[in-house]
Parts: structure tokens; C-alpha cells; sequence
């Protein structure tokens, strides 16, 4: 498969005619069937248009023009905070993995938004998950992420404040369980995800983070038989753009580098 083209769709709910959303809607259930056990219905895998008219979704197209990845974000409004962007979905086809996708729907995502919205003071953003390697990835790649093993011991009051939001007003849109408590301290959903397609077995290794000091601090602070998953809450801005993709290039490199010392004789040119 070659090269993708992408396309950032900000609040499609707002324009889109039914019959254009339907079929936006049945593209991207297509992707998730690929990824889940069973579709979740929540965000915009739901087909509604409300749910659409706070997302944010870019897409990742073949050389058909057929979408074969999705990153589907949500802006939340939190009362006292303002607007946050919730990281919500990525799903990739199958047959397009391994390329990267992820990352490149999720830059491609945020820098359009941050453009957009917030191309100064920078914005809010929370994730919730009990995927480690998810969770690994933005306490690595966003700034003053709580909790994060990099980051401070205890939240903030914006912090606080946004998590009890997330709480109180958006537990739908994010799937999270109507009876889960929230621990204020730890950021914790306890029995969120308790026998949801979202639940995951903490000794799953495909979850792990690659990096197992991130995999074990998040293991340590989640109870995944009772189904708990994290709230993460922190920052993205411009300048955290950079940081991302140098890390990428960083690991890019790094990887070249192993495959020239495993393969030698493939990289010998006249």
C-alpha cells in the first residue's frame, strides 16, 4: 500500500446532509469492526449527528480514496475550564498497519486544531483508557499530563476541575460506566470498563507500552479485574508539536539503525 491522504473534518454534524453522514458513519464502523470484538456504540460509531457536531476526525485515505484510518476527537465544553479536546478513537484497517497511521492521524489532528482554535494559549485534553500503551503514549507525547509517571505527584485544581467535568456532564460520550467512581486522587474510573469490548487484561502484552517502566506504573495504579481504566488529563500547544515529531524521528532512526546490524547486505548500495 502507498502513500495515504488526509482530510481533517471539524464538526461534520453542523453541515453534513443525512445521507453523507450515513455513509461517513458505515465507513467508520467498517474500521472499528476490524479492531473490536464488537462495535462500540458510542461517539460518532453511533451515526448521530449530535455526536458529530462535536467531533473533530481526521482520515486516513488509500490511493482509491477509500478511508482506511480514523482518529475521532471530541470537544467538551467543562464548566469554570472552557473548552477540552477529548482524544477519543483511532482505529486502523488492517491491511494498513504498521505505517504509522496512528500517529500521523492523531499530529494531523491536533496541529489543524491548534491552528484553528487555539494557535497561542494552547488547549486542554484529556484521554481515558486502559490501554497501557495508549496511555504510555500521551504521558510521553502532551505536557502536564496527570497521572503520568514524568509528571507532578498530585493534580492541579485545573486539573481537578476538568476531571470532575468529565465526571459530572460527559461519562456518555466517552463510554465511561454511569456507576464508575472516580477517584480524585489517583484520576482512577473504578469498574469502568468491567465486561465492556473496552476491557483488557493487564498481562495482554499487546497493550504494553514499549517502554515497561510506563507499562508498570500504569499497571500499579489500575486494578484491571475490577475494570478500571485512567483519565489523563494535560496540555497540548504548539510548541508540543515539535516534541512529537522529533521523538518520532528519534525512534525512526533507532529502529533504521537496528535493521542495518540485523541485515546488513540490504543496505549495500553502488
Amino acid at each position: 500500500m502507498g502513500k495515504f491522504s488526509y482530510e481533517v473534518l471539524f464538526h461534520p454534524g453542523n453541515y453534513f446532509t443525512k445521507a453523507h453522514l450515513d455513509q461517513l458513519t458505515n465507513d467508520l464502523r467498517s474500521i472499528a469492526s476490524d479492531c473490536f470484538d464488537e462495535i462500540p456504540y458510542y461517539q460518532t460509531l453511533t451515526g448521530k449527528r449530535d455526536e458529530y457536531k462535536r467531533a473533530i476526525i481526521s482520515l486516513a485515505r488509500d490511493k482509491d480514496k477509500k478511508i482506511v484510518g480514523f482518529c475521532s476527537s471530541l470537544v467538551l465544553e467543562i464548566p469554570t475550564v472552557g473548552d477540552v479536546l477529548h482524544l477519543g478513537l483511532t482505529c486502523v484497517s488492517p491491511k494498513a498497519r504498521g505505517k504509522k497511521l496512528t500517529h500521523k492521524l492523531t499530529s494531523k489532528l491536533l496541529t489543524q486544531y491548534l491552528l484553528k482554535e487555539a494557535p497561542f494559549d494552547g488547549a486542554w485534553v484529556t484521554n481515558c483508557a486502559c490501554v497501557l500503551s495508549s496511555l504510555g503514549n500521551v504521558a510521553l507525547y502532551f505536557e502536564d499530563i496527570y497521572p503520568s509517571p514524568f509528571g507532578a505527584k498530585k493534580p492541579t485544581g485545573h486539573h481537578l476541575n476538568i476531571a470532575k467535568g468529565i465526571s459530572k456532564f460527559h461519562r456518555a460520550p466517552i463510554a465511561i460506566n454511569h456507576d464508575a467512581k472516580l477517584n480524585e486522587q489517583t484520576f482512577i474510573f473504578e469498574g469502568s470498563v468491567k465486561d465492556a469490548v473496552f476491557e483488557k487484561s493487564a498481562h495482554d502484552s499487546r497493550f504494553h507500552h514499549r517502554n515497561k517502566e510506563i507499562t508498570h506504573y500504569y499497571q500499579s495504579i489500575m486494578n484491571f479485574e475490577r475494570g478500571d481504566e485512567v483519565l489523563q488529563v494535560g496540555k497540548v500547544s504548539m510548541l508540543t508539536l515539535p516534541k512529537y515529531f522529533f521523538k518520532q524521528a528519534i525512534r525512526k532512526v533507532k529502529r533504521s539503525a537496528r535493521e542495518f546490524q540485523n541485515s546488513p547486505e540490504e543496505y549495500v548500495t553502488e
